[in-house]
């Protein structure tokens, strides 16, 4: 009963979650990133007090765990998991009042080749395809050993998460794919939300703790290993807590504009989609124990995202059929090439905006769309021409627009852009809709140095005895650009691994 209601206590705190955003651009954005911390605040403040069922009461603390995970995002939990699968005691503290991070907000899916549902679907895909577009992606700066691995173990995440009863079956397409790898819940949902809910529930089953409001502060070492945290307890009370291994999960940076500004000042002014505890703590208590970092300044803006709320538009209602269009109800670009590619084009504009114009089918497709509606993001009409005048753009011009697309999907040729991928569906089915957006920071490709073993690395390159790292966290993977849908399979792929090597090392000593 307890784990029921703590799992729909999530569903709800996800919700609200959701709701929330941060960042800024202009003097009415900066308006709009104001209050939408300060509803943020008041819902962690709601969450912090209902959910305390769902989390482990400070009074259950133990001095010592086998395996400390810092950060109860999807690679935390999914580390702390597998840690207790291979006979650990782990505990896992989260700084924040809930479990998720960013996880939460993910929307497309989880990318992986070779799986049984690619299979089952006549997908026909390989590793070395999805190793090639991801290095393709990343612009052939991707730390290559670590892709190999990630790419190598895609199918068998897909596994693991199915044997835990969260099952990706459906399957779409992102921006710089050749072929259907991005694995979404069954219904076509946002990923992250049913992501979090079943890791949350599989890590209470396991009676794995969470203290949330847990910040870490400091990697405690002796003799040269780790051997412990320094963590404070609702912004009060501090502890040392010893452990035999730590595992660093905590996310990127992508919501501390002042490590954005020093390391790429031309993104000032920029929105982020990021939940507010993406700070880049992690990344600093790993440099202070002589941790190394890599690509910093390789920071991911994505192409859609809503700009008052800063909400990710996800990539999956392109992957369904959606095109871009300008003020002047025109296509500029290929949909479907690679979020910087995309980005750019945005950019060119002269309004820096655009937007996502897609039919009734492609809503179907992409539950997602539900949540943008319900938070008033999406515009309606009838017809192509009542669209049009919603959105306000040329009428005749937007239905020249979707007619051509629409040739091109019948004829699978797009003659303007070259478009070769999510072209089964025509935009034919009304009513229309359309989503205005414009970039914003989005992924940090940069972070700590580890290898495939997730060992966090020092900076000659040897590993620091004790101390891991998994997800967004770390840098290497991706390079110079994220493909969409590689995120979410990185921290469920190196979450694993972080809690198999953890696992070993402590049985070693």
């Amino acid at each position: 009963m307890k784990n029921k209601v703590a799992a729909t206590l999530i569903l709800v705190l996800s919700f609200m979650l959701m709701i929330a955003g941060c960042g800024s651009g202009n003097q009415n954005q900066k308006q709009g990133q104001d209050n939408a911390k300060k509803d943020e605040a008041k819902e962690m403040e709601t969450v912090s007090g209902a959910s305390q069922a769902g989390y482990t009461p400070i009074d259950q603390l133990k001095d010592k765990y086998d395996i400390i995970i810092v950060g109860a995002g999807g690679a935390g939990m999914t580390a702390a998991l597998e840690a207790k699968e291979n006979g650990m005691n782990p505990v896992i503290f989260e700084k924040m009042p809930i479990a998720g991070g960013n996880t939460l907000k993910s929307s497309s899916g989880m990318n992986a080749s070779e799986t049984k549902f690619q299979k089952d679907q006549g997908i026909q895909d390989s590793n070395d395809l999805f190793y090639e577009e991801t290095l393709r992606g990343g612009h052939g700066t991707n730390d290559k050993n670590t892709l190999r691995f990630f790419v190598d173990n895609s199918a068998s995440a897909i596994d693991w998460l199915d044997s835990k009863g969260i099952r990706l079956n459906n399957i779409t397409i992102t921006g710089g794919m050749k072929e259907k790898r991005t694995h979404r819940p069954e219904d076509g949902s946002a990923v992250g939300q049913y992501l979090v809910s079943g890791l949350v529930k599989n890590v209470q089953e396991q009676e794995i703790p969470i203290f949330v409001n847990a910040n870490v502060k400091e990697i405690m070492e002796k003799g040269g290993e780790v051997d412990g945290v320094k963590v404070i307890f609702n912004e009060k009370d501090e502890k040392n807590i010893a452990a035999d291994a730590v595992i660093i999960t905590t996310g990127g940076f992508g919501a501390n504009m002042d490590m954005i500004a020093k390391f790429r000042p031309d993104l000032k002014g920029y929105v982020t989609t990021n939940q507010e505890g993406s700070t880049g703590d992690g990344i600093k208590v790993i440099e202070q124990l002589g941790g190394t970092t890599v690509d910093m300044d390789q920071i991911q803006v994505h192409p859609t995202v809503q700009q008052e709320k800063s909400y990710l538009i996800g990539e999956a209602v392109r992957g369904e059929g959606a095109i871009l269009v300008s003020s002047d109800g025109k296509r500029f670009t290929n949909e479907l090439d690679t979020r910087d590619n995309v980005t750019a084009a945005i950019n060119k504009l002269p309004e820096k905006s655009a937007y996502l114009v897609f039919d009734s089918g492609v809503k179907s497709r992409a539950k997602a769309i539900l949540q943008y509606e319900k938070m008033g993001f999406v515009i309606q009409g009838d017809s192509i021409e009542a669209l049009a005048k919603e959105m306000g753009v040329p009428a005749d011009q937007l239905k020249t627009t979707l007619d051509t697309w629409n040739s091109a999907v019948k004829n699978k040729k797009d003659a303007e852009f070259d478009r070769t991928t999510a072209m089964e569906n025509d935009l034919s089915s009304a009513p229309y809709y359309a989503i205005k957006i414009g970039p914003g920071i989005h992924y940090t490709m940069g972070g700590v140095k580890i290898n495939s073993n997730t060992e966090v690395l020092n900076k000659s390159g040897k590993p620091i005895p004790g101390l891991f790292a998994a997800g967004e966290v770390t840098g290497g993977l991706h390079g110079q650009n994220r493909i969409g849908g590689n995120s979410v399979a990185e921290i469920i792929i190196f979450g694993y691994q972080a809690g198999i090597k953890s696992a070993e090392f402590v049985k070693a000593q």
